[in-house]
């Protein structure tokens, strides 16, 4: 074996290929071929801007509670790689992805792989050799020729559509689209749930041949009294609970996540029951995640314009009694200008921060930034988020509230200092 534990095996990873993103399906595809895997049972391909983590989980929550065995696969993680890969709810342990990595490694022969394609063949190796009963799986970045897209999913899941990663997908949501539209197959089902689709995805879909169900024209979500309700076609689905994951926006997720339920309901059956049980107990880490106590401090990984949005609307319906403080760190590629600009009239002050990411900006540069471009209260700039959090606990009130966004890297570490 090339290394016994787990860091030493992610760390080899990180400097093996000579980029760190390198899309293309044809390295990893032959990888996959030489290790013989095979999913024996219906997968689910999550493709989006915003909104794929909170599908995901949903769509675990309810196929759980039915009583299935789950397998996913999503990125990033938080806190413990671990959490990229599990099983019924539950991250792999150590062993197990370290013997993926290992099956990997003598399969590659001279083939180079990126550290996301070598997770995404670990947990397709580790699903295969599983007697699972559904496989979620969620790309990346894009989805045409994302890792994750070597595999031809039973149905697509195609969430809200935003601007990211740019350099990558586009500058505008038709080419963007376009990208997320590659994990869809001839004459396979899928679902948009964003509510503007880009005409570039639904000319995709008519092109292969892929039944497209989108939401506000094949399937709805409609308030109704102490809860919502889901429509498509003749179906109906009443008196759900709102999802535990906060945020108007999740409605409209969960009536994505209902459609591919629905879809696959020959396959999977779930019961009502199942269904307000999934939705009602769904967990997820840094989606609006709030942490009571004086003061309240709530996380959030938006980190582009339109998630940034959306917190923004969430943020006003849970209002503090006192001071709204600011916690934020981003990486330079992203529209930081139209970020800090959306959420400044939200905060009372701002506390910017670095992140320890070759990607990342320091707290310096965060706060040229928001001298440009916001109006609200700037402190000192810190070097690293955990500080940032301690000086606004000191500063805040016991009726104020902190925010902690702009990053999955921002979330993991303030969540660090609070478990510390």
């Amino acid at each position: 074996m090339r290394f016994k534990t787990l860091d030493a095996w992610l760390d080899w990873q990180s400097g093996l290929h000579p980029a760190a993103i390198d899309l293309g399906l044809e390295r990893v595809s032959s990888v996959w071929q030489r290790l013989g895997g095979r999913l024996a049972c219906p997968v689910v391909t999550v493709a989006g801007t915003n909104g794929k983590g909170s599908s995901v989980a949903m769509l675990e929550a309810i196929w759980r509670a039915a009583g299935y065995r789950t397998a996913s696969f999503t990125s990033p993680h938080l806190h413990r790689y671990n959490e990229r890969i599990q099983l019924r709810g539950e991250p792999v342990e150590d062993a197990v992805i370290i013997d993926a990595f290992e099956r990997i490694d003598q399969a590659r022969g001279a083939i180079s792989l990126t550290y996301f394609e070598f997770g995404t063949l670990a947990a397709l190796d580790i699903f295969s050799r599983t007697e699972a009963d559904i496989v979620i799986l969620e790309t990346g970045l894009g989805g045409h020729l994302d890792a994750v897209n070597i595999i031809d999913a039973d149905i697509a899941l195609i969430t809200t559509i935003g601007i990211d990663h740019v350099d990558w997908l586009g500058h505008d949501r038709d080419q963007i689209a376009l990208e997320k539209a590659g994990i869809l197959r001839t004459g396979r089902a899928a679902v948009c749930s964003d509510p503007r689709p880009p005409a570039s995805l639904l000319d995709k879909a008519a092109e292969l041949g892929a039944p497209l169900h989108l939401y506000q024209r094949d399937f709805s979500a409609e308030a109704a009294p102490g809860g919502w309700c889901w429509r498509m076609g003749g179906q109906l689905r009443a008196a759900l609970p709102i999802p535990a994951l906060r945020g108007d926006y999740q409605i409209q997720n969960a009536a994505g996540v209902l459609t591919v339920v629905q879809l696959l309901e020959a396959r999977l059956p779930a019961s009502q029951e199942a269904i307000r049980d999934g939705l009602g107990n769904v967990a997820l880490a840094g989606r609006f995640e709030v942490f009571p106590g004086e003061p309240v401090i709530i996380l959030d990984v938006a980190h582009n314009v339109q998630a940034v949005g959306a917190l923004r609307d969430t943020l006003a319906k849970y209002p503090c009694k006192g001071r709204t403080l600011g916690v934020f760190s981003a990486l330079r590629d992203k529209q930081l200008a139209e970020m800090l600009g959306l959420m400044d009239a939200s905060l009372d002050r701002w506390y910017p921060a670095g992140l320890n990411d070759p990607r990342g900006l320091d707290g310096g540069a965060i706060a040229s930034l928001l001298a440009k471009h916001a109006e609200s209260e700037c402190a000192l700039p810190r070097e690293h988020i955990a500080e940032a959090l301690n000086d606004a606990r000191r500063d805040a009130g016991e009726n104020d509230c902190i925010l902690v966004f702009g990053s999955f890297l921002s979330v993991a570490e303030a969540r660090q200092t609070l478990e510390n």
